[in-house]
Order: C-alpha cells, then sequence, then structure tokens
C-alpha cells in the first residue's frame, strides 16, 4: 500500500539518490521554504469533501509536524540502514571458514536489510512529495480524479496521493 500511493514515473530514481546523499542542508532550506510558503496560504483554502470542516491553521500545522517527524525519523533510518549494509556488504566476503548455510544466511540478511531500506526510501519520497503538495497548495487533491481526498482520510494517512475511490481502483488492478 506505502509504494500504491507513491508510484509516480522517473520520480524514484532521482529522489531516492537525493535522499542517499547528505541531507542536513537540505533540509534546514526545505524546512524555511515549507515555513515562507505556508505562511502565505490560507489553511482553509486547502480542499475539503463536502459535509466535512475546512482545514483550520492548526490542522495543517499538526498535519506538517506530523509530516516532518516522519521525514526526520525515516532520514535516520535510511543512513542507519545504508550503514548497515555497507558493514554487511564488507563483513560477506567469502572468507576462510564460511560455509555455504553462513554464506547464505548473510546473503539472507543483507537482502532483508536492503529490502527495508528501500522500504524507507519510498516511504521518505511519500513524505517529501506530501509536503512538497502542502507547501504548493494542491495537497488534498487526488493526483488521479482531481476530487478532495478528504480531510479525515488525510488526518490519518497524511502521505495520501489518492481519494477513497480512486485508491480502490488502483489496488483492483
Amino acid at each position: 500500500m506505502a509504494k500504491a500511493d507513491a508510484d509516480r514515473p522517473g520520480r524514484a530514481g532521482r529522489t531516492a539518490a537525493a535522499a542517499r546523499s547528505s541531507s542536513e542542508p537540505v533540509q534546514a532550506s526545505a524546512t524555511k521554504a515549507s515555513a515562507k510558503k505556508a505562511s502565505r496560504r490560507s489553511p482553509s483554502s486547502l480542499p475539503v469533501r463536502q459535509g466535512e470542516d475546512s482545514w483550520t491553521a492548526s490542522d495543517v500545522a499538526h498535519v506538517r509536524a506530523e509530516l516532518e517527524a516522519d521525514r526526520a525519523r525515516l532520514l535516520d533510518e535510511v543512513a542507519a540502514a545504508d550503514l548497515e549494509i555497507k558493514s554487511l556488504l564488507r563483513d560477506g566476503g567469502d572468507g576462510a571458514g564460511n560455509d555455504q548455510a553462513d554464506v547464505g544466511s548473510k546473503a539472507l540478511e543483507r537482502d532483508a536489510e536492503m529490502s527495508l531500506a528501500n522500504n524507507s526510501r519510498e516511504m521518505l519520497l511519500q513524505v517529501e512529495h506530501a509536503l512538497a503538495r502542502l507547501d504548493d497548495g494542491s495537497y488534498g487533491v487526488c493526483e488521479s480524479c482531481g476530487q478532495p481526498i478528504g480531510k479525515l482520510r488525510l488526518m490519518a494517512f497524511p502521505r495520501a496521493t489518492l481519494c477513497l475511490s480512486c485508491k480502490q481502483q488502483q489496488e483492483r488492478r
């Protein structure tokens, strides 16, 4: 499900590479830019579904804080996973005394760690995309049909890019 919301051809490779690079200076400037842009836009201008209350400044601040906390956590996870993978690759040589079971076990551990790292990178892309959408005013608009995603859905899953009906259609394919 996490991958489905972030399926955007061409972006994954570029942004994953950027996520792997040193993100400390970028993070500070991105946060400053986010604060500037957010201060210019009225939260009530974000779309809501019929019958839902408008977004308040507090709602938007809560979602932004949650996304930024997720971003920081995921950056830490990716950095830790990269270190672990480097360690596994360095220690995973065909040294003397390694039998096939040891080599297979190390390969399995390395593959599992790489899978977890890739999952964290994908979630990081989704979080950064959600923050960018908050900044550019397109947050809350379904990327498939253009209808409001729904405030309740976004409060529960702030990285959502599709409304519920489009997400259900996507998962049926």
